[in-house]
């Protein structure tokens, strides 16, 4: 074979592979390259203050706007800036940046990493489910045939208008024949309810209520609770000083209640990162994070971003937990299933 016929793999004529030569010489340059560790510096100062953000903060004050409730509230975003530092710091080849990523990295899943996985399990006696209708809902009887359709055997509704209650008294009759509306709260049930009654927030109207339900294995107290809107304000951030002293009272509430199994559903305004809730997460557990599959994020429904809609229990297990389809309403319903 002549010369000029060569038409063999990329090699040179001693019979040597190119393609291995290219790959160590890529790797000679990388060793050759000084400015590898240098290159980054600002990237990596933005990896510890990712990680420093995500540890302490807790630590954040609340003096100024909320700000620290804010940062609570979508906690669980600040992991998707470690793709992005991870891109920087490949165009930028810097060593010290891709190391210092790995701290955040793990600190995110540490932190977020048992929520993604699937936690569900089979079984369970009682399905609940819990759903801010939306005042403003065009659609009410739509909404009720939905959740009618849900299979929950005890349904907590908030956000009711006086005028449209009605409406879901209708779609909920045929499967709930056991019902209380408490002001702007309600509960539906498929098993008997017993000493329905409100619960002060402190608001000065009744935006949450407690009821026994009778269930074949005893008595479950069930509270529902829809907790004052968070503002955002040019000139005030992030305002939240109602919802906090409502968080506070319900938490009072369960506190003072002395049934042994306690359901808490509604929209609480918060998630259960968010500080301002603890007088109530420190008592209850979350079923979306016991024996859920993922974040379940519930507002807003046309992109959930957060889970504000909650379900929490005590002295029953959770079995499964997770967000019902879309309605008319601006959150996602949720449900759960526990075990008494």
């Amino acid at each position: 074979m002549t010369e000029t016929e060569y038409d063999g793999p990329e090699d040179d004529r001693s019979g040597n592979d190119r393609s291995g030569s290219r790959f160590g010489a890529a790797l000679d340059r990388l060793r050759g390259d000084r400015g590898i560790w240098r290159r980054g510096i600002i990237l990596a100062l933005c990896a510890v203050a990712l990680t420093l953000l995500m540890v302490f903060h807790s630590d954040i004050p609340n003096r100024i706007g909320n700000l620290g409730s804010l940062t609570e509230t979508f906690l669980p975003w600040l992991g998707l800036f470690v793709p992005l530092l991870l891109v920087l710091a490949l165009v930028r080849r810097s060593a010290t940046a891709l190391i210092a990523l790995l701290v955040p990295a793990v600190v995110w899943l540490n932190v977020f990493g048992g929520l993604i996985a699937d936690k569900s399990a089979a079984g369970g006696d009682l399905t609940i489910a819990t759903h801010n209708v939306n005042a403003d809902n065009p659609d009410p009887a739509g909404t009720a045939r939905q959740l009618a359709a849900s299979g929950a055997d005890v349904l907590a509704l908030e956000e009711l208008k006086g005028d449209v209650v009605p409406a879901y008294e209708e779609g909920l009759a045929e499967k709930y024949p056991y019902h209380s509306v408490q002001g702007t709260v309600g509960l539906w049930s498929k098993l008997p309810l017993r000493a329905a009654q409100p619960v002060d927030i402190r608001m000065g109207w009744t935006r949450a209520m407690r009821a026994n339900v009778v269930t074949p294995k005893g008595e479950v107290a069930v509270y529902v609770a829809h907790l004052p809107s968070v503002r955002v304000k040019l000139n005030a951030g992030f305002t939240a000083n109602q919802r906090d002293i409502s968080a506070n009272a319900l938490g009072e509430a369960i506190s003072a209640d002395r049934h042994e199994r306690v359901v808490l559903l509604g929209d609480l305004n918060g998630t259960m990162n968010d500080r301002a809730l603890n007088a109530v997460t420190s008592q209850l557990r979350s079923t979306q994070g016991a024996a859920g599959d993922g974040f379940g994020f519930s507002w807003p429904a046309s992109f959930p971003m957060a889970r504000i809609d909650q379900i929490m229990v005590k002295g029953v297990e959770p079995m499964s937990s997770w967000a019902l389809p879309e309605t008319r309403s601006d959150h996602l319903p949720v449900a759960a299933r526990v075990q008494l």
